[in-house]
């Protein structure tokens, strides 16, 4: 047991990887095979996919309303209320400006005002995938730039509080959403600020 009772000690890995071996690449992630001996001295193949991070951004204008996305998301083959986001490209020096650069694509918005609001790992047993989560605030709207498969894509307006109950209710199931709007209402409601409102 380690130091706070819970499991390997954090000075070595539990996991050895003895080799790596690429078996899908394509411009977004590459799945990977991995010869590993697993903690209990056991040998195993891992399979895995290494892909960028990415970043979602909870755009809050003065008066506490959100600005949410709805489309189609092909993987779960439905339509899906989100918070504007998506990859951190080659192009972007840092995952800040890839959030600007996701905000102003998908909405038009541009914030003065930027703050992390968290950081996730979304499927840890499948991928190094991370999304970090800002806070956007002095907005001021432009013309959006979207993307070739964001033609479906609209932009809503709703109050803090009708954001807060998607999530509640599980009608927004992105883990990025889902994770800026509960990571701002406990913030909010530790400050003593009355959520919802």
């Amino acid at each position: 047991m380690g130091p706070e009772g819970g499991g390997a000690r954090p000075d070595r890995a539990a996991w050895q990887r003895l080799g790596t071996r690429v078996v899908h690449k394509n411009p977004w992630f590459e799945v990977r095979q991995d010869a590993v001996i697993r903690p209990d001295g056991g040998r195993d193949v891992y399979a895995h996919v290494v892909a960028p991070g990415s970043v979602t951004v909870l755009a809050m204008d003065e008066s506490r309303h959100v600005f949410l996305t709805r489309q189609w998301i092909y993987t779960h083959g439905s339509v899906q209320w989100r918070l504007p986001g998506g990859g951190v490209d080659p192009c972007d020096p840092d995952p800040l400006h890839a959030a600007q650069r996701e905000l102003a694509e998908e909405t038009g918005l541009h914030a003065t005002e930027w703050e992390q609001l968290g950081l996730i790992h979304g499927a840890d047993s499948l991928s190094n995938h991370t999304e970090r989560i800002f806070l956007a605030t002095g907005l001021t709207m432009h013309t959006p730039a979207l993307g070739q498969g964001e033609a479906d894509l609209t932009v809503c307006r709703r109050s803090f509080a009708e954001t807060l109950e998607l999530v509640v209710s599980g009608r927004m199931p992105h883990a990025g959403s889902a994770h800026a709007v509960l990571s701002m209402a406990l913030r909010e409601t530790r400050r003593g600020f009355p959520f919802p409102c």
